[in-house]
């Protein structure tokens, strides 16, 4: 059987004297303030773990995250992401698809990179791994620089 889940996640940028870095996909990008977020904010991995929950039913940003972050003061979303991989009990990832709206920072260059680093980290192949970025031409927040957009798709094989 073949599952396919969607995730969102969006966070808007502190203010510019701000010095939290900004993470999306586990790297860091020094151009810009950090996201207004309890977490690092990292919208890829939040829109991922997302994903996994709508195929799983289990709800990791919420509860779960929340007492990572709040009650033991884990503010890095890759933990967050590895408790949702946990409950894929049965399935396997087989591509996972990610679009994300901002006007910054600069996505294109570092989108192999960014392919690289979520593979690593869910032990995938980076061919696995699909990312597009756009400014959305301006028409929302996230389009004119305001904070970041993250959509994924993750595709799962009953194993």
């Amino acid at each position: 059987m073949i599952k396919v889940g969607i995730g969102q996640d969006s966070h808007r940028f502190e203010g510019e004297n701000s010095e939290k870095t900004c993470i999306v996909a586990g790297l860091p990008f020094h151009s810009v303030p950090g996201f207004e977020a309890n977490s690092d904010g990292d919208v890829a991995y939040h829109a991922i773990t997302n994903a996994i929950s709508s195929i799983t039913g289990v709800l990791i940003l919420g509860a779960v995250a929340d007492e990572l972050c709040l009650e033991k003061g884990i503010t890095d979303s890759e933990v967050y992401l590895l408790e949702a991989l946990k409950t894929l009990h049965g399935h396997k990832i087989t591509h996972i698809a990610l679009t994300i709206e901002g006007k910054k920072p600069k996505f294109k260059e570092r989108i192999p990179e960014m392919r690289e680093k979520i593979a690593s980290v869910m032990g995938l192949e980076a061919s696995q791994v699909g990312i597009t970025a756009t400014t959305g031409e301006g028409l929302t927040g996230f389009g004119r620089g305001e904070g970041v957009q993250c959509i994924a798709i993750v595709t799962v094989q009953s194993e």
